[in-house]
């Protein structure tokens, strides 16, 4: 019968000593320094049926398993429906200009593509900010940050923008700011 690895469940509030280093104290003993192992992070892909340049113009509302004690449903949506809406907008806009562009890509050698570069920018960008909002408003307390990140896709060499949810150590409550 084959060999069968078991993988334990990695839960982000694992403890994993790093180092040892001496403290002033009455016994001068060496204490360990410990810190928590952090979690795999969560990737959202692309579900919609357009892309352009990478990014995709919608993502997956469905909520992922391993945030079920980290963030409600509702804010979860809250956020995925913000970028959504941004993509909604953006998306089918840079399609139609890279369609132009590659109409009039031979009169003009190549620059009617500009603006489709420059649209996709600042779609991007206005996605990033928005994501930087949610951060600062509600994840970073939560010890999550959401961020949008080039990755290549399973089945092939293309690559897309995906949002990644990274688990964070949690704030540390003794230490002042």
């Amino acid at each position: 019968m084959d060999e069968v690895d078991i993988i334990p469940e990695q839960n982000p509030t694992d403890i994993v000593r790093i180092s040892q280093y001496p403290i002033n104290d009455d016994s001068n003993d060496l204490l360990p320094t410990y810190s928590p192992r952090l979690a795999e992070p969560i990737i959202i892909r692309g579900a919609g049926h357009v892309t352009v340049f990478a990014l995709n113009n919608k993502f997956d509302e469905e909520y992922p398993q391993a945030l079920t004690h980290k963030v409600s449903r509702d804010e979860y949506q809250e956020t995925i429906k913000r970028v959504n809406l941004i993509l909604k907008k953006n998306v089918p806009i840079n399609f139609k200009w890279l369609l132009c562009g590659c109409i009039c890509c031979c009169c003009t050698i190549g620059l009617s593509l500009c603006p489709v570069l420059c649209l996709n920018k600042r779609s991007k960008t206005a996605v990033s900010k928005v994501l930087d909002w949610e951060n600062a408003r509600l994840y970073h307390k939560l010890g999550l940050h959401w961020r949008l990140t080039k990755q290549k896709c399973p089945n092939n060499a293309v690559q897309e923008y995906v949002l990644m949810i990274e688990f964070r150590p949690p704030l540390s409550l003794s230490h002042p700011d």
